[in-house]
Formats: C-alpha cells, sequence, structure tokens
C-alpha cells in the first residue's frame, strides 16, 4: 500500500435504529457519537436506518406486494390506450 493515501481504519459500532442492535467491527467511518462498549472501551457509533438485523430479507418477515392489485389499476387506468399508435 501506498503510505498516506488511505484512510485511517479503526474500530466503530454500528447501531439499528429500528431494533437497537449494535456491533463492533472495523471502519474508515468516524461519528461525534460514542458508546460504551462490552468490553468496557469507548468506539464511536454510527447509526444505520437498517441493517441484517431489521432488513426484511434477513428476517424474513417481508411485506407480501399485492402485484395482481397493481397489475388491475394499471390496466384500468392505461387499458384504453392499448393499440394506439404514438404518432
Amino acid at each position: 500500500m501506498k503510505p498516506g493515501i488511505h484512510p485511517e481504519s479503526r474500530a466503530v459500532v454500528f447501531r439499528d435504529t429500528a431494533t437497537g442492535d449494535a456491533f463492533l467491527t472495523r471502519s474508515t467511518l468516524d461519528s461525534d457519537k460514542s458508546v460504551e462498549w462490552e468490553d468496557g472501551n469507548t468506539y464511536p457509533v454510527v447509526d444505520v436506518e437498517i441493517s441484517s438485523a431489521s432488513h426484511p430479507f434477513y428476517t424474513g418477515k417481508g411485506r407480501v406486494v399485492d402485484t395482481a392489485g397493481r397489475v388491475e389499476r394499471f390496466e384500468r387506468k392505461y387499458g384504453s390506450y392499448r393499440g394506439k399508435s404514438n404518432g
């Protein structure tokens, strides 16, 4: 690695604001806020809106999208335009 061009990597706590879960990892991000971790040390904390603790893909609590209803609404709205040319 070239010296002096890479940002400093440090221990950072990421906290999910939706669930309150937090995890300690390394990152180049910095924060004005800090938190005391389980090991007794203080680390910068970065609040995130979504993480694997709250994302529907990982939790299995995804929303069901009513695609049939959307298609029917689209057909009602734009169905009369079918077959007409744009010119």
